[in-house]
């Protein structure tokens, strides 16, 4: 009994860390150092609004978009990210966890410069998994 305590204690304390350290409003995101909030097209001042997969890291759009055997992705090529089919959003599920690790957030990147919004039931689960 003292060990699950202990284990829901860490995992409480982990996530509280987790939760303060990547808060968008922490200082380091004010101070606008923080290469993850730039945007690639800063020229106006503005932060990156942390919607697409490109600016959260700071990457090109101009960088060509890079596939991960999910070619028949394409098709979904600028639909909305709530008006996917399950069996649509199965398609992504599918592709994202066949992907090793390294390949998570890249993949998230190459569908935002193919114009292809990830499902909406389906973003947590990816940032979920980039955020490791």
């Amino acid at each position: 009994m003292t060990g699950a305590l202990i284990i829901l204690a860490v995992t409480v304390l982990t996530g509280l860390i987790l939760y303060l350290t990547h808060r968008p409003d922490s200082a380091s995101a004010n101070e606008g150092d923080s290469p993850a909030l730039s945007g690639s097209n800063d020229s106006d001042g503005e932060e990156c609004c942390g919607l697409h997969a490109v600016c959260e890291k700071g990457l090109s759009p101009a960088e060509g978009p890079v596939y991960f055997d999910d070619e028949e992705l394409d098709r979904f090529a600028g639909r909305q990210p709530d008006s996917y089919t399950e069996s649509e959003v199965e398609e992504f599920r599918e592709v994202l966890y066949t992907l090793l690790p390294s390949d998570i957030y890249p993949w998230g990147a190459s569908l935002t410069r193919r114009d292809i919004a990830l499902p909406s039931s389906l973003r947590d689960e990816w940032l979920m998994l980039v955020n490791g």
